[in-house]
């Protein structure tokens, strides 16, 4: 592949935009500086540099970032800023899209990718990939609480009920659930219907990934590919 042609796919600019970062010499590749935009280059597995940052090559690539309260996950917001504007330019120019949503004043795990067969993977409800939620609840909660998660609960409009696949407690008005579908507002309405409210929601997992506790709130990291999530 050319040289002109990795930056690209990556999302560093349009093509002419590309040759001229190489051109004036701002590029390295595996460790080289390379001014030649047509420069043949096997990208599978290198990192290359702009301007001294440095980029992993991914044909398709899938992120993790640490989301802040106070952001929508839409291209066109409505009220607040757009979870995209967590994002470097490259990311967004190459088409990087959340996996599913957050509510705006929900935080934590969120993915994003650029593979649209990963994407619809992770969010076909009849795949069941398991998301983890840490509940703060506004009333105390106990076992009969994760009892009635775990058998199930009518959502208003919903004409079957919901289940929890998995729900503990982890204080006296805390729980953490774990669900395999995505409903609009799941959580927030499962625990509605148990008789109780959420005052505070944090996404903790997403399939097989758990988020690491030194990705800070708004940072973002790469992932190494679908293994990261499905196992």
């Amino acid at each position: 592949m050319r040289l002109e042609q990795v930056l690209f796919s990556q999302g560093f600019g349009t093509r002419h935009e590309c040759r001229g970062l190489i051109s004036l010499g701002r590029v390295t590749f595996d460790g080289e500086l390379i001014d030649d935009p047509d420069a043949e280059v096997v990208p599978e597995g290198k990192v290359f540099t702009v301007d001294g940052n440095q980029w992993p090559y991914f044909e398709k690539a899938l992120i993790a970032l640490h989301k802040p309260a106070g952001y929508e996950c839409s291209q066109k917001p409505s009220f607040h800023p757009s979870v995209m504007t967590l994002l470097p330019a490259p990311l967004r120019v190459r088409g990087m899209q959340p996996i599913g949503r957050l509510d705006e004043d929900t935080t934590g795990l969120l993915l994003f990718t650029d593979d649209g067969a990963l994407q619809h993977r992770l969010i076909h409800p009849k795949r069941h990939v398991a998301k983890v939620y840490e509940v703060t609840c506004k009333h105390p909660v106990n076992q009969q609480t994760c009892d009635k998660l775990l058998a199930g609960v009518r959502l208003v409009d919903e004409s079957v009920d919901v289940k929890a696949q998995a729900c503990e407690l982890t204080g006296p008005s805390s729980i953490r659930m774990t669900i395999t579908t995505g409903k609009y507002h799941q959580v927030k309405r499962m625990l509605a219907a148990a008789g109780n409210r959420v005052d505070a929601l944090h996404r903790s997992a997403f399939g097989k990934f758990v988020m690491p506790q030194e990705l800070r709130v708004g940072q973002w990291m790469w992932l190494n590919g679908r293994q990261d999530v499905l196992g």
